[in-house]
């Protein structure tokens, strides 16, 4: 096993890896995205939601939550449960169907795909013959009717998906069944429904949609009574008792059948149009359901007026004399009446209306006047309103947290008190151990406070900030304003709501202090808002700041929209988060980063521009800063700009067109003799060992400090072989200090250098290498110099390393070129961070507070600040002095920058160390800095800035930084040992995790696909090694890189006879094994699964050979995590299919 171990491979320290990292999936927040289909199970009281990418949930009580896949990825058109059982039979839009079944393993339920099955007619008939357009589940659990456009009824036996062809209701056998004057009659075409008898399950309703319905016998072959409508069919309902039939029909309509013994048609009824005389749309679904008071509920869907309201999506409920069409503003899929579960109950009782729209699941309580909706604990509509940012607050201490939740009870009074009706299975995952708050920011100006403690993301409080503005609507404005008299009595419910007044209301940067209640939220115009929690209503004027970014600059002229006006005089606000100050950027940019303090009272913001500090306890500006370039325009546009110019589109594709021309001349394979030719492909697995063995850039006066302790004394007899290195001419270096006494390299000054500081420790150089034109005059190349050359001396190499064709030299094939961003390409001022910290920034004896910013185009900035005692905080000013400027060389993004204490351990947020929540920070020994940009980690020594650490990313990988956040990782083997890391996310979509401060890759995850650029823009990062991203715009996925805090769904649903299903259905075999399913409750006990099909495979028994094939792995990417991860993954797949063969 020796040999699969590369040098420096610690087995302890995999192990500490293997307690402290892994990689899950747990389980996916909000709305699922573009659903097609529903159902409901009233013995389980679990609901089913079908979507059109093929994947189907399941929710219950709150906590209760399953998820399948199907392998086609067909859109589910209908869901059936199989009545009494945990059973679900699914029917794709490719005409499939699919049983899928609650198996208990493990002590938990798991949702798995136990059969497939495609009806087929005989040879030669026309592919609508067996069409499937309604599926019927009988009551006996064994038989499945299948309605057809051909107008045949099918009949399938379960489990097995076995067709009974003798017991087929082809449309002539029908027809040969009926009178006389009605077989003339074109009566048949597509079935439309099918119902059984709720009395006799001997009985079926037929429903054709040319408008005849037929009560057929199953036993006897007959129809016992047939209707005939003059309508087109819709759907049909068939009373409790089985007395009435009830039909609605093509032209807004619906008509009453009553069923007697009598096999003569009773006579036409006449048909009611609820919105009639004018043309109406079709009702395309309906119930009619009986209750104790006798007069019954009348349900249904659609048959609004066609010219006035043919756009609106409602669904009409007509009881007692009240009628109300509840307005939906995104289309309804499909929506159930929840009733009386015993069927052998005398009346229906209704108590809920569960309405599936596009975008939305709303829930109507039925027994309380007024019909009021029900608030969901789950299935929230994150994206009511575009998702525009996102932030995450971990540990809530409960004051704030009952704080929050009284002032959104007050915004809930609309709500009904009914409990949650869909209430099924039952939770078995662990309470929360903490409280997290996840906050959205929205495009129509509001931030929603969301409970993601645990598994069911619930809304807390929302927080609109359209009062401060002046708009075009009034917020006082009811969505629900009618008229008493006006016809059709609509209401609008649901909370979806796409439109936003005012585009530049959008909400952009969050930021809540979770002790002091402080909330900054910035937007879309430049406006930066600071709240405070009161839980008492308030009325009051919001003091309002101009930040002027470009105040030293004088020709620039902004071109994107305007600034929002404020709202004069004193504003109203409810209780909650009330705005008490409003700072106004200008030029109204989009606000890019914010950073709040509240020890300090002080809050940081920046824009495209620069950045600016505000006191919002004095109510005063600090300072600004500009960080605009002179040549960068395209600032000065704005996102909502459409203005383009075409001088500086053509300037920019005839740069590109020559930066690609000279690329192509840097890749020539060949060049004459005494040039540098490059060395042949080496294979990729020898990639990341040579690249070990080779330094990319020698080291040099103004360089070699940073690098001190990498580089090892080379052997003078032994010469260094640089020639297929590209050499970089210092700028390595990556950065240049201004503002204080130390270069980048942390070295003294050229000037000063001690004499022959360097012997024995410069490489030899090849003759005729490029790196031998850096030497002396007179110095033999393989010599050992003795003296290092002149200042002058380096620019005169430099001048003739470049005429003797530097750009010939291509990089080794195991590292891609970092190229130097121009200082004159566009948004190099835009401020991607700000960062307030409490460490030593002028010397290395007082510690003082700092802002650092970092800029799009490579720039650091870090000011001093001057906060006064609090005895003397409002009679003093704030201070701040620009104490140093770092530009990194390859000018690269800044997207992160922490500070580490003199324990590496990172600095505690505001008030956290006051709260006795964490510990104070080592002010003894010396602070370091870290800067993460897109392409590279480096960990400088602070006061001084010098270099002690990089990790270059983007030149190992490929790939770039998108986000970064600390974390600390506990592990589930000790109680008290943790570290503390940074999680990073790339533009590839893969997680990493890189130790702090050594920065050391620990291990990689492939969380994302490359391809959604918005899910890697949406993702943030937990304080405990958990994360969120959009998946769609109303779906967050939750995951967790940490092995001790995972929050997943852990829950059982149980029925009478689940044990006997789940023998029937655990037979093994390939048909069987034709879907993916994904409880994400069965990842927790992971060890348990493992220990079940996966290890019975021969292969994956020896664990010897499981130690050798992940050390294997290890070397080749770099990690054991993702072994682990894919054998965690074949396991689920193993497990929920059933067969060790399907897991290829």
């Amino acid at each position: 096993m020796r040999r699969f171990l590369r040098p420096g491979h610690d087995p302890a320290r995999e192990r500490l890896k293997r307690d402290l990292f892994q990689f899950n999936k747990t389980v996916e927040h909000g709305f699922p995205h573009q659903p097609s289909a529903l159902g409901y199970s009233p013995s389980l009281r679990i609901l089913a939601i079908g979507t059109r990418s093929g994947a189907i949930k399941l929710y219950g009580a709150p906590g209760v939550e399953f998820m399948g896949l199907h392998r086609e990825n067909n859109a589910a058109v209908q869901i059936h449960f199989l009545p009494g059982q945990c059973r679900l039979v699914t029917l794709l839009d490719d005409n499939s169907l699919h049983l899928w079944s609650l198996k208990v393993k493990g002590g938990v339920s798991e949702l798995q795909e136990d059969e497939s099955f495609t009806l087929r007619g005989p040879p030669g008939a026309a592919p609508s013959a067996t069409q499937i357009t309604v599926v019927l589940p009988h009551s006996s659990c064994q038989l499945l009717y299948l309605g057809t456009e051909s107008g045949s009824v099918f009949v399938v036996q379960l489990p097995a998906f076995r067709a009974l062809e003798d017991r087929t209701i082809s449309s002539e056998a029908v027809l040969q069944r009926l009178p006389e004057e009605v077989r003339h009659r074109r009566a048949f075409e597509m079935v439309e429904a099918l119902q059984e008898h709720p009395r006799d399950p001997n009985q079926i309703l037929i429903g054709y949609s040319r408008g005849l319905v037929v009560i057929w016998d199953l036993q006897g072959s007959c129809v016992l009574c047939h209707f005939l409508s003059s309508q087109q069919l819709e759907n049909v309902c068939w009373q409790r008792d089985g007395h009435l039939i009830v039909s609605c029909h093509s032209d807004g309509g619906y008509c009453q059948w009553p069923v007697s013994s009598d096999t003569l048609q009773p006579e036409p009824p006449r048909s009611c149009v609820p919105y009639g005389p004018f043309p109406c749309k079709a009702i395309t679904k309906i119930f009619w359901l009986t209750t104790k008071q006798g007069l019954p509920f009348t349900i249904f869907q659609g048959g609004m007026p066609r010219a006035s309201y043919g756009d609106r999506h409602c669904i009409s409920v007509v009881h007692n004399g009240q009628q109300t069409a509840f307005d939906f503003t995104s289309r309804v899929i499909d929506f159930t009446v929840l009733t009386e579960a015993n069927p052998e109950a005398a009346f229906d009782d209704p108590y809920a209306l569960v309405v599936l729209a596009e975008e939305e699941l709303v829930v109507i309580d039925l027994q309380t006047a007024g019909w009021p909706p029900v608030q969901p604990p789950y299935l929230a509509s994150l994206h009511c309103s575009a998702i525009t940012c996102s932030h995450h607050v971990s540990n809530i201490p409960l004051k704030l947290w009952e704080r929050i939740i009284a002032a959104g009870s007050r915004q809930n009074t609309h709500f009904s008190t009914m409990e949650w009706p869909i209430n099924g299975g039952t939770s078995l995952a662990p309470a929360p151990p903490q409280r997290d708050l996840l906050l959205t920011g929205h495009e129509d100006g509001t931030v929603r406070f969301w409970d993601a403690s645990g598994v069911c993301l619930r809304l807390l409080y929302k927080l609109s900030t359209v009062r401060v503005f002046l708009t075009d609507t009034d917020p006082n404005d009811s969505l629900n304003a009618q008229g008493e008299d006006e016809w059709p009595p609509l209401r609008k419910v649901g909370s979806f709501d796409p439109y936003s007044d005012d585009p530049r209301l959008g909400i952009q940067k969050i930021f809540l202090c979770k002790y002091s209640g402080y909330l900054a939220v910035a937007g879309t115009a430049g406006q930066v808002l600071v709240l405070e929690l009161n839980d008492e209503e308030a009325e009051h004027a919001v003091e309002q700041v101009e930040a002027d970014l470009l105040q030293d600059q004088e020709g620039y002229r902004w071109k994107g929209h305007e600034r929002l006006c404020a709202r004069p005089g004193p504003v109203h606000f409810e209780p909650g988060f009330q705005p008490f100050v409003l700072v106004q950027c200008q030029p109204p940019a989009v606000v890019t980063s914010l950073a709040l303090h509240s020890e300090w009272r002080l809050v940081a913001f920046g824009t495209s521009h620069g950045f600016g500090l505000f006191d919002h306890q004095q109510r005063r500006q600090v300072f600004v800063k500009c960080t605009l370039h002179p040549n960068d325009q395209l600032a000065l546009e704005g996102p909502l700009s459409r203005v383009k110019s075409l001088k500086k589109s053509l300037r920019q594709s005839f740069r590109r067109i020559r930066r690609s021309r000279v690329s192509s001349r840097k890749r020539r394979p060949a060049g004459p003799p005494g040039e540098v030719r490059p060395r042949p492909a080496t294979s990729p697995g020898r990639a990341r060992s040579s690249q070990r063995q080779v330094p990319t850039t020698p080291p040099c006066p103004a360089c070699f400090g940073h690098r001190r302790g990498l580089w090892a004394t080379p052997d003078p007899h032994q010469p260094c072989d640089l020639g297929s290195v590209t050499l970089l001419l210092c700028a390595s270096a990556s950065l240049s200090v201004r503002g204080s006494h130390c270069n980048a390299s942390g070295s003294r000054p050229q000037s000063g250098l001690p004499g022959r500081w360097w012997q024995g420790l410069w490489p030899v150089f090849p003759e005729g290498s490029l790196l031998s034109n850096l030497m002396p005059p007179g110095r033999k190349a393989r010599a050992h110099p003795q003296a290092w050359p002149t200042p002058l001396q380096v620019q005169e190499g430099r001048s003739r390393a470049e005429r003797t064709g530097l750009q010939n030299v291509e990089l080794a094939p195991v590292q891609r070129k970092i190229e130097a961003r121009s200082a004159e390409d566009s948004f190099t001022g835009f401020v991607r961070t700000l960062y307030f910290a409490d460490t030593y920034l002028r010397d290395s004896f007082r510690h003082c507070p700092s802002l650092w910013a970092g800029t799009n185009g490579g720039t650091v900035y870090a000011f001093a600040l001057r906060v006064p005692p609090a005895e003397r905080r409002m009679d003093e000013p704030v201070r701040a002095e620009q104490a140093k400027e770092i530009q990194l060389m390859h000018r690269a993004p800044v997207v992160g920058i922490l500070v580490l204490d003199g324990h590496s351990v990172p600095l505690p947020e505001p008030l956290e160390v006051a709260h006795d929540l964490s510990k104070s920070p080592d002010m003894q020994g010396s602070h370091q800095l870290l800067v993460v940009s897109e392409e590279q980690f480096k960990v400088f020594a602070l006061p001084g800035v010098s270099a002690r650490l990089k990790l270059k990313l983007t030149a190992l990988e490929g790939s770039r930084v998108r986000r970064v956040g600390a974390a600390h990782f506990g592990s589930c083997r000790a109680e008290r040992y943790r570290e503390h890391h940074l999680a990073v996310l790339t533009n590839l979509g893969d997680i990493q995790v890189v130790s702090l401060p050594l920065l050391k890759p620990q291990v990689r995850y492939s969380c994302i696909r490359r391809e959604d650029v918005s899910g890697i823009a949406s993702c943030v990062f937990t304080k405990h090694g958990q994360g969120f991203y959009l998946i769609s715009p109303s779906e967050f996925e939750r995951f967790s890189l940490s092995t001790k805090w995972l929050v997943e769904p852990r829950c059982l649903v149980d029925s009478a006879e689940t044990k006997n299903h789940s023998r029937l259905c655990d037979r093994p075999g390939p048909e069987k094994a034709s879907g993916r399913a994904r409880n994400s409750g069965s990842q927790s006990d992971g060890e348990e699964r493992r220990s079940g099909p996966v290890m019975e495979h021969a292969l994956l028994n020896d664990e010897r050979v499981l130690k050798e094939i992940q050390s294997t792995l290890e070397g080749d990417r770099g990690s054991c995590g993702d072994w682990r991860s894919q054998r965690a993954a074949v396991g689920v797949l193993l497990s929920c299919c059933g067969s060790v063969s399907s897991a290829r």
